[in-house]
């Protein structure tokens, strides 16, 4: 794996922590050169300086996903610093909880700008360079385990994950359609370690029940560095669905079933 990854390039966003920072410590430790994004401009440099010391070839550039403009140029560094993309990673999301009716315009349009026009963002800066270049290439697209079941109170979270799904196959039937060597994966996690919860604690002041809970839940998920291995793992299989929590699938299912059964929802998951 790491002999067909060496010298080849990975653009991640949300690099700075959590899954992003996960993927790129273990895309460096497979000798990619690496263009990490993310507005969190201290995490990035810290990352930046930890993965160049061990000998990385690293472009770090302050990326607002929410801004294409932003994905343009980090793309237009990206090619001019490192030559070329191989792996794009829209990776970059936050998280808000609170009832459907009660989330302000403002929270809705916040994670609309961030968890699906941030990724729209970056497929509309990158799919037509990685066409040009016509080599194999493989999008990754973080969605969530809320992009394939519903969750009471994450209202905005689960329709941007849930968009982010369909987005994610309608992009590998229209590659697929076009001849075009690059593959896509939808990634469907459930918890895992990170900060996507300092968001939702910070305007909800001290948080929520449910955000308190929730962050909990995440700080005791699955270390992001084992999750890493996972999708790429699966980037080397071309599998579309990396679902690296198989002990959620019996929900899913059942959700499935009721779907096909014509039933009403009924609430099987306590976390997402």
């Amino acid at each position: 794996m790491s002999e067909q990854q060496a010298g080849r390039v990975a653009v991640i966003t949300g690099a700075a922590s959590g899954i992003g920072r996960g993927l790129a410590q273990h895309a460096a430790g497979l000798g990619l050169r690496l263009a990490l994004a993310d507005r969190d401009r201290a995490g990035l440099e810290e990352l930046a300086g930890e993965l160049a010391a061990q000998g990385c070839q690293v472009l770090a550039q302050v990326t607002d996903v929410s801004r294409e403009q932003d994905l343009i140029a980090l793309r237009d560094a990206t090619l001019a610093r490192l030559g070329g993309v191989d792996l794009l990673f829209n990776n970059a999301g936050i998280m808000q909880t609170g009832a459907s009716w009660e989330l302000s315009e403002a929270q809705w349009r916040r994670m609309l700008d961030i968890n699906l026009l941030g990724v729209t963002h970056g497929l509309r800066a990158f799919v037509p360079t990685l066409l040009a270049q016509g080599r194999p290439a493989h999008i990754v697209n973080t969605a969530s385990l809320a992009g394939l079941l519903a969750s009471p109170f994450l209202a905005a979270y689960t329709v941007t994950k849930q968009a982010l799904v369909a987005l994610s196959e309608v992009l590998h039937h229209e590659l697929a359609a076009l001849g075009a060597p690059i593959g896509v994966s939808v990634l469907c996690p459930g918890p895992v370690a990170s900060r996507i919860m300092a968001s939702d604690l910070a305007g909800n002041g001290a948080g929520s029940a449910l955000g308190a809970q929730l962050e909990q839940s995440i700080r005791a998920g699955m270390p992001a560095d084992e999750l890493a291995a996972r999708v790429f793992e699966a980037i080397a299989q071309q599998r579309f669905w990396i679902l690296p929590h198989p002990e959620f699938k019996p929900a899913l299912q059942a959700r499935t079933q009721s779907i096909l059964d014509e039933t009403n929802p009924v609430f099987l998951l306590a976390d997402v």
